[in-house]
């Protein structure tokens, strides 16, 4: 044989007997290699997303008192802007969640402001707001409780957690509590 090839006979034996060159298993190799990458990078990034998710919602639970996201029922907002109807004033609503009854007192026609230790619910109560008109209203931010000033809301709404009642009436001894 010159020139130091394979002879055409062997090649086309190799062929039927199923062996692949090793070529083509270098280029096999790599996808499945690329797969891998993307597969990792996939499984990764969900852990990511489901972490950035869930923490807010379950950190309060490993607070000394814990403070869950519990939503008002329908119910429970009607009795609220049932009590509000005789007031006036700006309404601030502590540990708002997802905004529902910073929005009703809003349509009422009351300036509100929620405040939410929770940005994801926080971003959902804005987006909320503006879906149901009343964003220039209601508005919402971040913040803890217990770093916020009061004194210049005429209502307060506390709603859910026992704890977080009785905390407040040692911190403001005037305020009227309501059971809904």
């Amino acid at each position: 044989m010159e020139g130091g090839g394979t002879p055409p006979e062997t090649l086309k034996e190799e062929r039927q007997s199923g062996c692949v060159p090793p070529t083509s298993l270098e280029g096999n190799s790599l996808k499945k290699s690329s797969w891998g990458f993307l597969f990792t990078g996939i499984v990764g990034g969900t852990l990511v997303a489901v972490y950035a998710v869930a923490t807010p919602f379950i950190t309060p639970a490993l607070r000394r008192i814990c403070l869950p996201f519990v939503p008002a029922t329908a119910k429970q907002i009607e009795n609220v802007v049932k009590m509000l109807r005789c007031r006036r004033g700006p309404l601030v609503d502590i540990g708002s969640g997802d905004g529902r009854i910073v929005i009703a007192a809003a349509k009422e026609g009351f300036t509100a402001v929620g405040y939410e230790l929770n940005p994801w619910l926080v971003w959902y109560s804005r987006y909320c707001a503006r879906r149901e008109g009343v964003q220039a209203s209601a508005k919402f931010y971040i913040s803890d409780l217990w770093k916020v000033t009061f004194s210049k809301y005429s209502n307060v709404v506390i709603f859910g957690v026992p704890q977080m009642v009785y905390l407040d009436l040692a911190y403001d001894s005037h305020l009227e509590i309501k059971d809904l």
